[in-house]
């Protein structure tokens, strides 16, 4: 059992500069001799570059405005030949693998599909709208 006795950790006192010369960190106590980091109040901006123009200032400014919408991804006609029962929600897109939820998207135009929809909640082109309108699908 006395193997395992924890020897005491070493731990030093940190040195106080600035009390007198013979003390070991007297006068300037480790700041140098003149300068603006030696006086008090020293604190200086991460950011200053000695009175060179800033780099923020340098740079040229952002124009117009952001791009915020994003691509939605495209859904062609075939694919929803995937899709399980008779209604096109979000949800049987999702469950068929063609979509993640949440994810924006749209019905192309591209394909031929073989299945009939009794009723259709999801965004569609003009072109498939027509076409679904004159299968008598929708």
């Amino acid at each position: 059992m006395n193997k395992y006795i924890q020897k005491k950790l070493i731990v030093k006192n940190r040195k106080r500069v600035g009390r007198g010369i013979s003390a070991g960190g007297g006068k300037t106590a480790g700041r140098g001799t003149k300068g603006q980091k030696s006086r008090a109040g020293h604190n200086i901006p991460n950011r200053f570059e000695g009175g060179q123009t800033p780099l923020s200032m340098r740079m040229p400014k952002l124009r117009g405005f952001p791009h915020k919408s994003s691509k939605s991804k495209v859904i062609r006609l075939d694919q929803l030949n995937a899709v399980k029962g008779d209604i096109l929600t979000e949800k049987s897109l999702s469950d068929a693998g063609l979509i993640n939820v949440g994810e924006k998207y749209k019905i192309l135009a591209n394909g031929k599909t073989t299945k009939r929809f009794s009723s259709i909640d999801v965004p569609v082109s003009k072109n498939v709208s027509i076409i679904l309108l004159e299968r008598n699908i929708a």
